[in-house]
């Protein structure tokens, strides 16, 4: 993966369910997120030879379909320069850097804009088998596709209960869970507190009563949460199970967009590498233990990369569920304290798409803090699958 080099990373905060952003449609998102990108890096759409884009239900606005497409042309890329959606559910942000990659490494594309957006509080109710007419009498039921889609139909299994198969086979106990997601919200809190997020943040703009303001800080987080308040929360999923509201990640709406380009690009352009993409896997798991998913993927990605884990200095992987993050990190030994260091899903939130631009834009502004060489972004995907990056600091 030679001479793919990071040179902007920027995300929107991350709106709560039905939050400040739930009018915004996922064009509206991924637009701000790549006009910052652009902006960051010094360049104007017209330098972009592709666009990438990861979403998960587009059908959330009527326009969602065209959403990479409509993103490049609001953004200034010329016409002629094309454009795809990506759809590797929870990896498709991920995944829209490997796609770029791609381009750059044959010779398609040298500057290209890769990201995820995803708005969960726009997920519709739908109306299935009506269009070619409804039995006299019967009346259609009313489905709502962000919950049904919250379950593998192939295993018929709920997300969550693929989390609580992990804690049943790692012994992992509710209280470690509600740890955990304790652990995630002091991380944020810290990391805000420290300005950590305000290199990745392009605040969007809101109406309100008063006029516009701007919201720059993500929605979801509670930093104010206690293991006491947590242990009151019945389990959802499992009787005397694990996964709760408080340590599952949030339903979130966002967007992030990453600008990758070539070794030529950077010369040409003037551009300022911030990582370097040195490789990336994916990998596949058994549907009920979809979690375990970065396992796998991490493994063959140090393989192929001739690293050991102990090489790597920094490490994120996504949190669906305490469950499921902590079963991974048993799995591969991960450290706790070069883990997750600013807080994961389970404080910002899980806009599906989103957090994997989200992971690793963060990743590297965080290599860059502490001055570590290589870094891997990663996260678990509906269905049994994991993807990860591996970056390296410029």
């Amino acid at each position: 993966m030679s001479g793919i080099f990071i040179v902007a990373a920027k995300r929107t905060p991350f709106g709560k369910f039905g939050g400040s952003l739930k009018d915004k449609s996922i064009t509206d998102l991924s637009e701000i997120a790549l006009k910052a990108a652009l902006s960051q890096a010094g360049l104007t759409g017209e330098a972009v030879s592709s666009t990438v884009v990861g979403n998960v239900c587009p059908v959330t606005s009527k326009e969602g379909i065209y959403s990479a497409r409509h993103t490049a042309l609001r953004c200034g890329v010329p016409q002629e320069r094309p454009a795809l959606m990506v759809n590797r559910l929870c990896g498709s942000g991920f995944q829209s850097v490997v796609n770029a990659a791609q381009e750059i490494k044959l010779g398609e594309s040298e500057v290209v804009a890769a990201g995820g957006t995803e708005n969960m509080s726009q997920y519709p109710f739908v109306m299935r088998n009506a269009r070619f007419g409804v039995p006299f009498g019967t009346t259609p039921p009313l489905e709502d596709s962000l919950w049904s889609g919250l379950e593998d139909q192939h295993v018929k299994m709920p997300m969550a209960i693929t989390a609580e198969n992990l804690a049943e086979r790692h012994s992992i106990s509710r209280e470690e869970c509600d740890a955990y997601a304790l652990q995630s919200q002091q991380r944020w809190a810290a990391a805000q507190a420290a300005g950590r997020f305000t290199e990745e943040i392009a605040p969007v703009s809101i109406k309100s009563r008063k006029g516009p303001k701007d919201l720059s800080v993500d929605e979801h987080p509670r930093p104010d949460v206690t293991m006491e308040g947590m242990a009151k929360l019945p389990p959802v999923f499992k009787k005397n199970g694990v996964v709760t509201a408080a340590n599952a990640s949030g339903i979130c709406d966002g967007a992030g967009m990453i600008i990758l380009a070539s070794e030529a690009a950077c010369n040409q352009h003037s551009l300022t590498p911030l990582a370097r993409l040195a490789g990336y896997s994916v990998a596949g798991v058994c549907p009920t233990v979809m979690g375990r998913g970065p396992v796998p993927a991490i493994e063959q990605l140090l393989q192929r990369s001739n690293l050991q884990l102990s090489d790597i200095g920094l490490v994120d992987v996504n949190e669906a569920f305490a469950a499921q993050f902590l079963a991974v990190s048993k799995e591969l030994g991960l450290d706790n304290d070069t883990t997750n260091v600013n807080g994961g899903a389970v404080a910002l939130g899980h806009p599906l798409a989103a957090s994997g631009s989200r992971i690793t834009a963060n990743l590297i502004y965080e290599m860059r803090h502490r001055d570590v060489k290589y870094g891997i972004g990663s996260a678990c995907i509906g269905g049994g699958q994991g993807i990860a990056l591996l970056l390296e600091k410029c």
